[in-house]
């Protein structure tokens, strides 16, 4: 019998995160607290950079992007944010929507899977995911509980099961 296995990949829907974006830059522009505070959300690149005239506005402007983001099902572990720092007048916020998994990330979930999983499943790093091997299909999803079990600062998705 073939080796059964999945992938374990952490990737983020990019017009779903498109979408959250644009959602919040709406909700911002018609929001009546965020009237002439220079409040503003938009995306250079990879870095979604959020800008207001205090701290607590742009910590506002994160909020209503996390919220958008969860209402468009991405997990905020996908979401790297970092802390307010002012800038001349005005307060901003660098964020980042990680994709795909590091190779730290990778060594950690390999290690897991090597002390705690069942035994005879094996697992390989390959590029920024990661293929877990068995022969049992039973030890796989066994192996998918312990992961989504487990408090990694990742979102992962699990794919390819055959």
């Amino acid at each position: 019998m073939a080796d059964s296995s999945f992938d374990v990949v952490s990737k983020v829907d990019k017009m779903e995160a498109d979408n959250a974006l644009h959602q919040a830059h709406k909700e911002i522009e018609q929001r009546y607290d965020f009237k002439g505070t220079g409040a503003s959300i938009a995306q250079s690149g990879d870095k979604i950079l959020m800008k207001a005239n205090s701290e607590e506005r742009v910590k506002a402007i994160l909020d209503v992007f996390q919220t958008k983001l969860i209402k468009r099902g991405i997990s905020l572990k996908s979401l790297d944010s970092g802390e307010p720092f002012a800038s001349g007048k005005e307060y901003r916020i660098e964020a980042e929507l990680k994709d795909g998994i590091t190779q730290e990330n990778a060594k950690k979930i390999n290690k897991i899977i090597r002390d705690e999983g069942p035994k005879g499943v094996k697992s390989q790093i390959q590029g920024d995911e990661l293929r877990v091997q068995s022969k049992s299909r039973d030890d796989l999803q066994e192996t998918i509980a312990l992961l989504k079990g487990k408090d990694l600062d990742i979102d992962l998705q699990f794919i390819n099961f055959r």
